[in-house]
């Protein structure tokens, strides 16, 4: 290996970990974590910290959450860690010029995409919700637009059909930690090679919305299931059954045809509705303040039968 780098770690959820560890494994000095503030979460809306924060603070390295990197003392404290590179990884903050210019090496991010296409907040989401067979991680140097520096290096793998949005964020995890991690090997040669994004391929993964969670029991299966994996198993597609949310964790789109909303069938541990172009058997949901259940189970226990509408 070459020279180890004095490192600024960004990154505030667990996507953000397994970087963080493997700077570490590598040998790289981490001088600094910055992180989000700690937040209010669960029931008793406690100050919960990120991620990243408990994980840096299991390797005794100094952390720093300010709400916005412009903050007064918040650029001194970063010149004073004098980094070599700014490694950011789901960080979920602006970095303006004054941050991204201030080590000799850039700026590099380790974005959860191929890009150009889906840049934004929720790549991994709007992947598996648009279809994709394919997705990767990106690693890039962080310009003024959102995602769209110069890439360095892609790494690709196949999406499973079995694939939710937790499972494919568990697996990019761990490859945008090697990604980084070669990335920044590159740059300590002197051997990194940048490729400007081609625009005309760009598209766009904003932040999911409730209106995006919301589900309508008709139309293509293959769709309506393509999107609960894609927001699964948080923040959660929704079906307003009898005005109460039903979220869906788990689908599966059948062949057979029936009218939308309508049960066509209740099997051992699945309630099969019509989506009135084909039907979507539901194997696991949550009712709004209750455990995750079988789509079955949920059907016994509110007495539905074949023929009721669910929605």
């Amino acid at each position: 290996m070459s020279k180890p780098l004095r490192v600024i770690f960004m990154g505030t959820p667990a996507f953000a970990v397994p970087s963080l560890e493997r700077v570490l494994a590598a040998g790289h000095a981490v001088a600094l974590v910055v992180t989000q503030p700690d937040r209010p979460a669960g029931r008793g809306q406690n100050l919960r910290p990120p991620p990243v924060k408990v994980a840096a603070a299991s390797h005794g390295l100094p952390v720093l959450q300010p709400e916005q990197l412009n903050e007064p003392g918040v650029l001194s404290a970063l010149a004073e860690a004098r980094p070599d590179v700014i490694a950011v990884v789901a960080f979920g903050q602006f970095i303006p010029r004054a941050v991204r210019e201030l080590p000799r090496l850039g700026c590099v991010n380790a974005h959860a995409s191929l890009l150009p296409k889906y840049r934004g907040a929720a790549p991994i989401h709007w992947a598996l919700i648009a279809g994709e067979r394919e997705t990767g991680i990106t690693i890039m140097r962080v310009e003024e637009g959102m995602d769209t520096g110069a890439i360095l290096l892609q790494r690709a793998i196949p999406i499973a059909p079995g694939d939710d949005a937790g499972s494919l964020q568990d697996r990019l995890a761990d490859l945008a930690a090697s990604g980084l991690a070669e990335a920044l090997e590159m740059l300590a040669r002197g051997e990194a090679v940048w490729t400007p994004q081609d625009e005309a391929r760009a598209t766009r993964a904003p932040k999911i919305r409730d209106e995006d969670c919301r589900l309508d029991l008709a139309g293509d299966p293959v769709l309506l299931v393509n999107r609960i994996r894609g927001l699964a198993p948080e923040p959660g597609a929704y079906l307003l059954s009898h005005g109460q949310r039903l979220k869906v964790l788990r689908a599966e789109a059948r062949p057979e045809a029936g009218p939308a909303g309508a049960i066509l069938r209740i099997e051992s541990r699945a309630l099969v509705c019509g989506t009135g172009a084909g039907a979507v058997a539901l194997h696991e949901v949550q009712p709004e303040g209750k455990r995750r259940m079988t789509g079955a189970d949920f059907a016994r226990g509110q007495r539905l039968r074949v023929g009721d509408r669910l929605v």
